[in-house]
């Protein structure tokens, strides 16, 4: 028979500790490790939920990677780009590209019969994927295309659509500017001539991402009007937008891209577009890293302190097994037994109540958000079990080496003294 683990048991077992002191400080050590392990599987879970959410949203309006003219300029407005159809298949068949697809972009002002707004077009054709659209669209139908003609419908977003009182169905005035090279007589030269234009559309649908960065002013419509408005032929687009099947390998990606267009093309990542939203994201490890500390030593504080009530509770039968011949070592790991046995359950309570509140926020989004200032409407909760597990055995280890120091108290403790006080 293992004595140790039987002076434990006895020691531990409920009956046995009624009117004892340290009774109410191991409840609370218990509920403190508890608590700390669900506020470490929440804080994990919003984390990786919240960056995977904001992270979605923003490649879903965009993309991944992005081929554009290496003549960049100020403007949202590049010059086009025309891929050859074989270097185009050779990019789509990449094992790691899941879609590309060309784009472009075009500013306007939106004319109503009492307001004029900023607008940015973003022209795709038919083979566009609308799959996150999808899932955000709230009224109408995504738009429409038709082979050979430029297509009327176009897709606005729902804060558009109320700050400028516009229904699905109605027409929708645009004014653009354009510029396109003429050749000029007076000077026997080509000079860029600018002018005024206009499109009507018509609303088809409206979808609310409540990512407001795009949301504000972010509407689709047919790719071959944004063409012709800036006079390309049909095979000129603004960008080529690459979807990527692993997000992690996003910089390995690019390069391998760039490696095969060159520097004829610029290759730019959704990071690099929207460095200051992902730079944000990336500090929320931070916050979450410090979290997680904090609860670790909140949690071994508790332990400890219910440790050494233990001890100081029970040092006549220290003296008492150690007049018998137990040393000190064996004590200790009598002591060690229970406090682990205490851990265990705080460990296992704080699964409980993390896990379910995970999941409870996961599938019924009770917490509410402001999607102005957090981009989305609710707490986004991701539940990763390796990080769980990981965070159970990282605290488990912290407890056990940081209750070795509260133990060493019984090596002070001699037969003489501690049965002198009985």
């Amino acid at each position: 028979m293992n004595i140790e683990k039987f002076i434990a048991d006895r020691i531990s077992d409920p009956k046995q500790d009624k009117g004892n002191i340290s009774k109410p400080i191991v409840k609370i050590g218990i509920i403190g490790i508890a608590l700390g392990v669900s506020v470490m599987f929440l804080t994990v879970s919003i984390v990786l939920g919240f960056k995977k959410e904001i992270t979605n949203r923003i490649t879903g309006l965009t993309t991944d990677l992005v081929v554009s003219n290496i003549n960049i300029n100020a403007s949202n407005e590049p010059e086009p780009i025309s891929l050859n159809k074989d270097t185009f298949e050779i990019i789509k068949k990449l094992p790691f590209v899941n879609y590309m697809q060309g784009t472009a972009f075009k500013n306007g002002i939106l004319k109503t019969e009492t307001e004029n707004e900023g607008v940015v077009l973003k022209g795709v054709n038919k083979d566009y994927n609308f799959d996150f659209i999808k899932k955000y669209l709230v009224e109408g139908r995504l738009p429409e295309f038709k082979e050979g003609e430029a297509g009327k419908d176009v897709l606005i977003s729902s804060s558009l659509a109320e700050r400028l009182s516009l229904k699905v169905n109605e027409k929708m005035l645009v004014y653009f500017i354009s510029q396109h090279e003429v050749y000029d007589s007076t000077v026997k030269d080509m000079i860029i001539k600018y002018e005024q234009r206009s499109r009507n559309f018509v609303i088809c649908g409206v979808f609310k991402t409540s990512f407001s960065d795009f949301d504000n002013n972010l509407s689709f419509v047919d790719l071959k009007q944004i063409q012709r408005l800036n006079y390309w032929n049909e095979n000129q687009v603004g960008n080529y937008e690459i979807r990527i099947k692993d997000f992690e390998k996003l910089e390995a990606n690019l390069e391998t891209v760039q490696d095969l267009l060159g520097y004829n093309y610029n290759v730019g990542s959704v990071k690099e577009i929207y460095s200051n939203i992902f730079i944000w994201l990336e500090k929320l490890d931070i916050n979450g890293i410090i979290i997680i500390v904090l609860m670790v030593i909140v949690a071994t504080i508790n332990m400890i302190t219910a440790l050494l009530i233990l001890i100081l509770e029970r040092t006549n039968m220290v003296g008492l097994v150690k007049a018998l011949g137990m040393s000190n070592g064996n004590v200790r790991k009598i002591f060690l037994t229970i406090s682990l046995k205490l851990v265990g359950k705080g460990l296992l309570w704080g699964n409980v109540f993390g896990i379910a509140a995970c999941l409870i926020q996961q599938y019924f989004k009770i917490v509410k958000l402001d999607s102005s200032i957090y981009y989305v409407e609710y707490v986004a909760v991701d539940i990763n079990w390796l990080y769980f597990l990981g965070l159970n055995i990282g605290t488990f280890i912290i407890c056990f080496v940081m209750l070795l120091l509260p133990t060493l108290i019984i090596t002070k403790l001699t037969p003489i003294k501690t049965l002198k006080l009985d």
